[in-house]
């Protein structure tokens, strides 16, 4: 199947690592400019070589930019215009909100998680939209958690503010479907990131386990009985975002190998 991505111009921030980079790897196998951001310069510049040499597209570029600061998500669009003319593609992603129960929490934590995990991702589809506005076509995937389906013990933050991207999600599609702009939030369940490795460190400890011993308990309640690799959430993605996709907006989807029972 021809994805006719060749040439199309794809932001994905938070992708110096992770679902983030393991995503943008997977567009520049199909021929995208690929423009990835994230808060680190050395990271980015690691991400954007590991990229190149894996995909051998050489339209792969990156520009700093912490999620939680409005300029520079500005500025990141403004990259991607000058670069390649248009942004077909936006792949909405930050890093995760800590770990933890209510209690554990005070305003300027919840703020923090607010601004990171669901401000940004309004910010940044505010930024590209002209763009896909302007040529009547665009994708816009937000990256969330399994949550969006199934709450998560001791996330409440990420339970909190990965809902609202839903709803965000559902009422942006009723918006912009007349204009051939299709946006969906995708969730990850437990796929072998660092930022899953931290939380299994987190959890073991409170059980008294060893990270191997509650990775293999929670490999027993997955169906597939393992966890999903970064790549695997990744061509997910490069379908929804690709031409082939045409009728699919507005929906909320998990890649978690049958671990979330909810309907």
């Amino acid at each position: 199947m021809d994805l006719q991505l060749k040439g199309k111009s794809v932001v994905v921030t938070a992708a110096s690592k992770g679902l983030g980079k393991a995503t943008a790897l997977e567009f520049a196998k199909e021929g995208a400019y690929v423009l990835i951001s994230s808060r680190s310069e050395r990271d980015l510049q690691a991400a954007v070589e590991e990229i190149k040499e894996h995909s051998g597209n050489e339209r792969v570029d990156y520009t700093v930019c912490d999620m939680t600061k409005p300029k520079q998500i500005t500025q990141l669009a403004e990259k991607a215009l000058e670069w390649n003319g248009t942004i077909d593609v936006l792949i909405n992603n930050a890093g995760g909100p800590p770990a933890g129960v209510f209690d554990d929490f005070n305003d300027e934590d919840w703020q923090q998680a607010f601004e990171l995990n669901l401000l940004s991702f309004i910010r940044t589809i505010r930024a590209v939209l002209p763009s896909m506005k302007e040529q009547k076509e665009g994708r816009i995937l937000n990256i969330a958690s399994s949550s969006i389906k199934q709450s998560l013990d001791n996330l409440i933050l990420s339970n909190t503010f990965r809902a609202g991207i839903v709803g965000l999600s559902k009422s942006l599609s009723q918006e912009l479907a007349p204009e051939n702009i299709l946006i969906n939030t995708v969730g990850p369940g437990r796929i072998a990131t660092d930022r899953v490795a931290q939380l299994d460190e987190k959890r073991a400890g409170k059980l008294g386990l060893s990270v191997e011993e509650l990775k293999e308990k929670t490999e027993k309640n997955i169906p597939m009985r393992r966890y999903g690799e970064p790549e695997e959430f990744a061509k997910t993605l490069v379908f929804l975002a690709s031409s082939q996709n045409t009728y699919l907006t507005g929906q909320a989807l998990v890649v978690d190998g049958g671990l979330v029972k909810a309907l």
